[in-house]
């Protein structure tokens, strides 16, 4: 029987982040679409997070919000051949450190980005455009040389449910630069995981919504 829901959208960054370690251990559960054509979806999750906000899990009679929070009780109690978060205190903290990086640095700068075309798609923010790929473009040098000097913990881990949606999109708007390969390596080498590549193909039919524009690659 199961026990697990997931609602969120498929073309959504932080709902791909649920979904990876989701198909990463083969975890059975039941998908529901956030969006206008199913309004009690909408409904819950507006009842279920402070915001209104998507992903929300749902584990019997246990709700969680936020994606970290939903790849941590994955972790806890849906264990599979895919660890999720590092057995060794250490590298479960740099992997934590390292989630907050993607998630607040990397996708919270590409979200300016986007933020500014959906407030106006014609005329975006030029302030807000510029602030966010400058701020893309630290944190491509921050992860570089911290990829210069460290490893990752084996995929599918935490890094890897943050880092693949947050570099798939920030990409889209701002391009890692030929100075930081290690990190356009891990770009690449993440789409390849079956588990993102197929939160890739299931966002296609939406591409055309992204605001700035989806380029016509990945």
């Amino acid at each position: 029987m199961v026990t697990l829901r997931l609602y969120g959208h498929p073309f959504s960054s932080y709902t791909w982040k649920a979904l990876i370690p989701l198909y990463a251990n083969a975890t059975p559960f039941e998908f529901r679409a956030v969006g206008p054509e199913h309004p009690d979806n909408g409904a819950f999750v507006a009842a279920a997070h402070p915001a209104g906000k998507f992903p929300v899990l749902v584990d019997g009679e246990t709700t969680v919000i936020e994606a970290t929070s939903i790849v941590e009780h994955l972790a806890l109690n849906h264990r599979g051949e895919a660890p999720l978060i590092p057995a060794d205190p250490t590298a479960a903290a740099t992997a934590r450190m390292l989630d907050r990086v993607f998630d607040n640095y990397v996708m919270g700068s590409a979200f300016r980005i986007v933020s500014a075309y959906l407030a106006n798609s014609a005329n975006p923010d030029a302030a807000e455009v510029e602030g966010g790929k400058a701020g893309l473009r630290r944190v491509y040098r921050w992860l570089e040389e911290w990829l210069t000097a460290h490893s990752l913990p084996p995929h599918v881990s935490l890094v890897t449910c943050g880092a693949a949606p947050s570099l798939f999109y920030a990409d889209w708007v701002e391009p890692i630069p030929a100075e930081a390969p290690r990190l356009a390596a891990l770009r690449t080498e993440l789409l390849a995981l079956p588990a993102v590549a197929r939160c890739v193909d299931e966002a296609r039919p939406y591409r055309h919504f992204f605001p700035p524009g989806a380029p016509d690659r990945d």
